[in-house]
This record gives C-alpha cells, structure tokens and sequence, in this order.
C-alpha cells in the first residue's frame, strides 16, 4: 500500500515537474516572440501551452507585424476566450478586425472592452475614434469626451478631433466638445491660439477687439501667460519691472534695466494683437533712455504672427539720456493675417559683438486701425 502511495506521489511530481517546465518555457518563448516578432517561435508557445492567453497574444502580435491580420484575430479569438475580462485584448482584437475590413465585429469587440472597463479612459477613447471613422460622430464624441473626463491627457487630442471635425468652426467645436469647467475652456483656448488667434481671443475676453492689453503696463505683468497679454522673454540679465517713480501718464510704466547681452531680433518683450487682413495700423508708443550705450538700438516691429513676416518698424530708440517722446509707426497686414506680434527687439550690429548697456522706460502702447489697403 505504501508504495502505492509513494509512485502515486511521485508520479505526480513528475507530472508537475513537466507541467512547470513545459509552462516556463512556453513563457520563455512567448517573450522571445513578442521581442523578435518570429511566427515560429510564438506558435511553439501556443503549441507548449494553448491555455495561456499570453502565448496567443504574442503569436497576433507576430502575424499583424508580418501583415497577416486574419491569422492575428483567430490567436486574439483564442486569448479572450481564455480571458474574456481583459479590456486590452479586446481592444486588440477590435483593432484588427478593423483591419480586416470587419467594422462591425470591431465595434462589437471594443463595446466588450468597454464593458470590461467602464470607467476607464482608454476603451472609450478606443471605441471612439472607430466610430469617427465610421461617420458616427455623435457617439464618438460621447465616448471621447468621457475618455477625457476619466484622464485629462486624452484632453488635447479631444480638442484636435473637435477643431478637425468642425473644419475650424468655433461653434461646432465648443458643441462637440461640451466645456463642462475653467480647465477644459483654458485648454481649447490655449489650442486655438496657434490655429485661430481671434478665436482664442474671443473665448477667452467674450468678443475681438484690436488694442493692447495693459498698454499703460499699470497692471503686474504675468510672466506665466504666454497667450495674450505682454509676454517677457526670460532673461536674468536685462531686467524688467513695473516702475511707479518714471511714468509719462498713470502710475506706473516699464522699465527695463540692460546689461550687455542682447541678441539682435530676438525679443525682449511682446504682445500678440488681433488684427483684420490687408489693413493698415498705426502703433504709437512713450520711451525714455538713460545712458543707453549700443551700436544696435533697441526698435520695436510688427510681424505676422503665423509667418513671422515684417510687417513694419520703428526708428532706432534715441541713445544716450532723452526725455519722454512719442514714437510710432504704421505697418499693412497681408491677405492672410489674423493677428499681428508687436516685439521689442535690437537692430543688427555691424559687428560680432556688440554689447548694449542702460536703462529705458516704455509706457501707453496704442494702436489704431488708419485705413483700408488701396488694392491695385
């Protein structure tokens, strides 16, 4: 009886000793495969262990890089039967029956991948964009805008949908995106800066207007807020600040403190205007130096803000001390100009090095449309 026993126990360990080798190896190849994309290696896996889901993902993942999507779906076919919880197979096998030309049976397969995972981001986001490839914007949206709720980094790829879908419509794309807080509405704001300055302007002040914000620099400056508003470039050697004790009108203006370093055409400080098409302005200004010393005088210009064309100039600042004085300047916007750039910047030196030095203040920015462009 007890050696009954005793093969019947070692038996069994052999059995599970050839159990786990068979298991662990099968493990070792499905790692190979997924590293070396071998059908050879990812069907012996399946063949050591056909229970193992892994081992029928990696072999979908050998046959989709070998471009045969319809060998993919029947592993994935496999690997969800074995696992029917797991939200990433699903999502898997949805993606590559779509590749088959199968949009239904993806669709069907990414609703299991929801369900699996409601309030996950990534299924609806799946889910979603398939059904904006079907023309079903509606309920895509529904599920991206879900997606985006569930993680905020799905966000900006929600606006980018929304403003491609809408074809540029502001309307449209604040519908499909359906602004629910401050976060969302400052996102698309920020996004429609590079596309649609006038856009961003109007969300972001409740209607377009062409004029400087804090042109008499009587508000702080907000170094963070690279949208609207005076951006001030981050140099520590030239330093900006409001100052109440020079002022040409109101109580305070900006003075700006330089120490050597300056390169030509970049600018010190900026502010992006919404301006209409082949229009002519006048932007006028205050400035006063004290002991500036430079062979490339600061200037101020005006540029597209979408080519960084030169739209139009100032003359050079005055050198040396000066007292207040009023300077202005007219430029045209083209065609297809939405918004102007005015910068404070240096013009070129004649030589390599060419250091600036002193102190000059800039107070009541304005600008004013003059007249329309004479077309030929």
């Amino acid at each position: 009886m007890r050696i009954g026993i005793s093969l019947l126990a070692i038996a069994l360990c052999l059995f599970l000793i050839q159990a786990s080798a068979r298991f662990g190896f099968s493990r070792l190849l499905t790692r190979y495969a997924l590293i070396t994309h071998s059908t050879v290696v990812a069907d012996a896996a399946v063949q050591l262990n056909p229970s193992d889901p892994e081992a029928h993902r990696a072999r979908a993942s050998a046959y989709n890089n070998e471009q045969q999507p319809a060998e993919a779906a029947r592993s994935l076919e496999s690997a969800v039967a074995l696992r029917s919880r797991d939200d990433y197979l699903w999502i898997e096998l949805g993606n590559t029956r779509e590749d088959l030309g199968d949009t239904t049976r993806a669709l069907a397969a990414l609703d299991r991948a929801v369900r699996c995972a409601p309030y996950y981001a990534h299924p609806h986001w799946q889910r979603g964009n398939l059904l904006l490839r079907l023309n079903r914007a509606n309920e895509a949206f529904a599920d991206l805008r879900q997606a985006a709720t569930a993680n905020r980094k799905y966000l900006p790829n929600l606006i980018d949908l929304a403003w491609g879908v809408s074809k540029g419509d502001l309307k449209t794309t604040q519908d499909l995106i359906q602004i629910k807080n401050d976060t969302e509405r400052n996102a698309l704001i920020h996004y429609l800066a590079t596309k649609s300055f006038r856009d961003a302007f109007a969300l972001a002040h409740g209607s377009v207007s062409t004029s400087f914000l804090n042109g008499g620099f009587e508000d702080a400056l907000v170094l963070n807020d690279v949208t609207f508003g005076w951006i001030v470039a981050p140099d520590p050697k030239n330093r900006l600040a409001v100052d109440v004790s020079e002022k040409f009108e109101g109580a305070k203006s900006l003075q700006i403190n330089l120490a050597g370093n300056w390169t030509p055409n970049t600018p010190l400080l900026s502010q992006n205007i919404v301006v209409d098409a082949e229009q002519t302005y006048r932007v006028s200004f205050m400035v006063k130096t004290k002991d500036l010393v430079t062979g490339g005088p600061p200037v101020v210009t005006a540029k597209d803000v979408k080519n960084n064309q030169l739209l139009g100039k100032s003359e050079n600042f005055p050198t040396s001390t000066t007292d207040w004085r009023t300077m202005s300047f007219e430029f045209t916007t083209l065609r297809t100009t939405q918004a102007a750039v005015i910068r404070l910047e240096r013009s070129n030196c004649d030589s390599a090095t060419c250091p600036i030095f002193g102190t000059l203040w800039l107070d009541q920015f304005q600008i004013e449309q003059t007249k329309p462009t004479i077309k030929q």
